[in-house]
């Protein structure tokens, strides 16, 4: 039997966000058993490979607004898994730094996301795990605004 939204599922940005979706819900489950939603799991990852870094950094490299930040620091300073310090140098900047219980509950949850990525990716060879990364960086390539070099006047 055909699928109602077989027309749809022609379109790579309409698979991308079906995947997306049940994927998700997936990962949700699996990091509630931490305490973690994907937000705080990238941000606790991130301050865990990276200590002492800089609020704005991470604001920066998770690409979310600073304020929208702030939430996810509390959440994770309340749970105790990281700590916000003075950054050395400037005492207006805050460094982000794991806590050990940070760095437990982290291993505990990739290790559960990693079981979750190899139930996933059952049936797939490594090969074919490589291509279809290799592919998903493309699709990230050619769906990311390039800024368009400025233009050099005549001299």
């Amino acid at each position: 039997m055909r699928q109602p939204d077989a027309t749809l599922r022609e379109l790579t940005g309409y698979r991308l966000r079906r995947v997306t979706h049940v994927t998700g819900v997936r990962v949700r489950e699996r990091l509630a058993v931490f305490g973690l939603r994907r937000t705080t799991f990238a941000a606790l990852t991130l301050i865990v490979e990276t200590p002492g870094l800089q609020q704005g950094k991470l604001a920066e490299a998770l690409a979310i607004e600073g304020t929208n930040l702030v939430k996810i620091l509390d959440d994770l300073e309340q749970a105790g898994l990281i700590r916000r310090d003075v950054a050395p140098g400037d005492r207006r900047i805050k460094a982000l730094t794991p806590t050990a219980p940070g760095r437990q509950r982290l291993a505990e949850a990739r290790v559960a996301l990693r079981d979750l990525d190899q139930q996933l990716t059952d049936g797939l060879t490594v090969a074919q795990i490589d291509r279809f990364q290799a592919a998903l960086d493309l699709i990230e390539r050619n769906a990311t605004p390039s800024i368009p070099e400025p233009s050099k006047a005549p001299t």
